[in-house]
């Protein structure tokens, strides 16, 4: 099966930057749609944003909308999500998912849509 894994993730103060990665091992991403999420302690995951396998279609959600960027490199196996701006409610663990659609526009922050997952990266805003 496909194993993703996030990297990127750190300790860094409101206003600050972080750009997380997730990389494929044993598989492409070419045809798979890509999405992150992320889950604060008592909270349940909540879709950042997701990209199509084409690159060509990204949503994101209201709270992270103007800050966040999802971009893919298929050559490099890689998604990535640039965050600026960041805020202490953003503060969570980040997920990568990815799932295979036979079409190339599709892409859903409905974390149930998802088939792959790795296994988080913490991102923790504080001063």
């Amino acid at each position: 099966q496909l194993q993703l894994v996030e990297s990127g993730g750190g300790l860094v103060q409101p206003g600050g930057s972080l750009r997380l990665s997730c990389t494929a091992s044993g598989f492409t991403l070419d045809n798979y749609a890509i999405g992150w999420f992320r889950q604060a302690p008592g909270k349940e995951r909540e879709g950042v944003s997701c990209i199509s396998s084409d690159r060509r279609s990204s949503n994101y959600a209201d709270a992270v909308k103007g800050r966040f960027t999802i971009s893919r490199d298929n050559a490099k196996n890689t998604v990535y999500l640039q965050m600026n701006s960041l805020k202490p409610e953003d503060t969570a663990v980040y997920y990568c998912a990815a799932r295979a659609f036979l079409g190339s526009t599709w892409s859903s922050l409905y974390a149930p849509s998802y088939h792959y997952w790795g296994q988080g990266t913490q991102v923790t805003v504080s001063s």
